[in-house]
């Protein structure tokens, strides 16, 4: 095993790693919606947190050799589930074809108060 670091992706906010790539799996790390370039959390719509959390857990997955044609689970944790569907707008630009098993949650709080953080496990 070994830890995945891209600075394609925003650096871990604690003690772990941005993701781990096992050999024949790749496990992100929960992505928050951080912009890489500036370390910060963006703010903006549901939509807009959603496509940059995507792109960051995309951004790990190839620093390990995979892709999102590789993912085979994805969690969403949300603040507010009244965000289904505006999430799943977005959802669908980056698995439209290939549809990974899912879990959407809503969590009662967040890292950085975050409004939404997606982790994934793929196939190397």
């Amino acid at each position: 095993m070994k830890p995945i670091q891209t600075d394609k992706a925003p650096g871990a906010v604690g003690p772990y790693s941005q993701g781990i790539d096992t050999g024949s799996m790749v496990f992100t790390s929960g992505q928050l919606p951080i912009d890489p370039a500036t370390g910060k959390l963006i703010t903006g719509s549901i939509e807009e947190q959603t496509r940059r959390a995507l792109l960051n857990v995309e951004a790990v997955l190839k620093a390990a050799g995979s892709g999102l044609d590789k993912v085979v689970k994805v969690t969403v944790f949300v603040k507010d589930m009244g965000n289904f569907s505006r999430i799943n707008e977005i959802y669908k630009e980056f698995f439209s074809v290939h549809k990974p098993a899912r879990s959407l949650v809503e969590a009662a709080r967040l890292p950085l108060d975050g409004e939404i953080e997606i982790e994934a496990v793929a196939l190397k």
